[in-house]
Parts: structure tokens; sequence; C-alpha cells
């Protein structure tokens, strides 16, 4: 089952990418995007052919459309991966400090979770995250914010929002933070969270977190589709698949 994302950060780069790797980047989700519409275009067929009583093309309409999720995801998953390489490559960040630029928002909380686990397992005692300010998204909404101190609170460790907004500060010793530490040097040429500009196309997405990425000005909603995808699948599926082995039987 593909997942509802929702895309982070002011911008995707916390650097001046190189041409190449801004456009795998936007090849990579724009793939993905088309993935959803043909997952959404199938689901809504196999609807249409099993209410005009067609359950051999609704079935496989619905395969097909499992399919295109599948793809969706993988893409998705190569952007993930690929943009936090480049943002977090050595010598783009500080040693404690991750960038979630360009991730979905769900994304965004695995790979934190995973970083956490990793830094405490190796004796880590603090974290800063990069969260984005929420610049240019609706009502200057911070998105992924919310998301991290739900993170935090759910493994039992304290935070704070640190002097640029657009950062946390994470205890990963399980102590109290009264107030975060001054923000650490972070390596010459790095924009991410600081800078006040930002670099021209990347913005958030408009509306509640379940929707999707909002990308060179274009907002494209992955949760509505996948929400009917199940309630679909619950409602049609099972007699679909009773009517075919009932026709097998006959047969």
């Amino acid at each position: 089952m593909a997942i509802p994302m929702t895309r982070l950060g002011d911008r995707a780069f916390n650097h001046s990418p190189s041409n190449d790797a801004e456009a795998e980047y936007d090849r990579l989700r724009d793939l993905a995007r088309q993935e959803a519409a043909k997952k959404s275009s199938c689901f809504d067929r196999a609807h249409q052919a099993y209410e005009r009583g067609d359950g051999a093309a609704a079935k496989a309409l619905s395969d097909e459309g499992k399919r295109h999720a599948a793809q969706q995801d993988a893409y998705n998953k190569q952007a993930s991966e690929f943009i936090f390489r480049e943002n977090n490559a050595e010598g783009r960040v500080a040693g404690d400090t991750i960038d979630l630029h360009g991730q979905y928002v769900e994304e965004a909380e695995d790979i934190l979770e995973a970083r956490i686990r990793d830094a405490q397992a190796r004796g880590q005692r603090h974290l800063h995250v990069i969260v984005g300010r929420g610049n240019h998204s609706s009502g200057h909404v911070q998105r992924i914010k919310p998301r991290v101190e739900q993170v935090c609170r759910q493994m039992g460790l304290d935070y704070a929002t640190e002097a640029n907004e657009g950062r946390m500060y994470i205890d990963l010793t399980g102590g109290k933070v009264s107030s975060p530490p001054p923000l650490p040097q972070q390596p010459s040429g790095y924009q991410g969270g600081y800078s006040s500009g930002h670099q021209q196309g990347y913005q958030q997405p408009h509306g509640p977190q379940h929707y999707g990425q909002q990308h060179h000005g274009q907002q494209h909603h992955q949760q509505q589709p996948e929400d009917e995808v199940e309630k679909l699948a619950r409602k049609f599926l099972p007699k679909i698949v009773r009517e075919l082995k009932a026709c097998c039987v006959v047969m």
C-alpha cells in the first residue's frame, strides 16, 4: 500500500546543487507522481467495471493499480535516499546534525527515528535537526516540526526549538532540556535553515499534512486516492474474488 506523503522544507537542497542533481531529484518525484496518477485511474476504472458487473476486469484493473502503487513507492524511496545523501554528505552538515530538507513528512519521520537510535547506540548525547521554518507553507505552518516532537515524545526524549526556529535540539540521554545550546558552526556554504532566501521552485504544500507535495507550483494530493483505494478494496475485492471463484467452479 502506498504511503501518503507530504513535502518538507523551504527547498529540497541545503546547498547550491548541480543542475544534474536537481534534475535527478525532480525526475524521481515526477515519476512517482505519474505512477500515483496511473494508480488512481486504475482503481477508478476498477470501481466502474465492478459497478457494471465485470468482475474480471475489475480485478485486473485493481491488480494493475497495485503495481503502480508499488512503483510509486519505489520512485519516492529513490528520491528520498538521493536527497538525503545530497544534503547530509560529509562536509555539508556537522556530525551532530541531520538535515531533512526535501523529504516528505513520513520519510522524514522514518529517517529521524533511525538516526536517533543509531546515535544513541554510538553514545551521542544530542542531535540537531533541521526541520524547516514553514516560510512557504499555507499560513506559514511548520509541518515537520510537530512530527519530530511526536517522535521525541514517543521515544521519551526532551527537545527544544533553537534560536533559529527552523532547527530543533534533541537530548538523546533522556535528560531535560532547559534551553538549547548556541547553534553549532556549520560547514562553509551550508544554507539549510539559516539563510532568509530560498531556492526558487521549492515550496511547502498547502493544506493538511496528509496531502502530497506542491512542487513547481503544482499541488498533488495523494491521500485522497489512497483512501479511496482502501475503501474500494474493502468493499469490492472480496466480492470480486468470490465471483471469480464461482466462475471457475462453474467452468
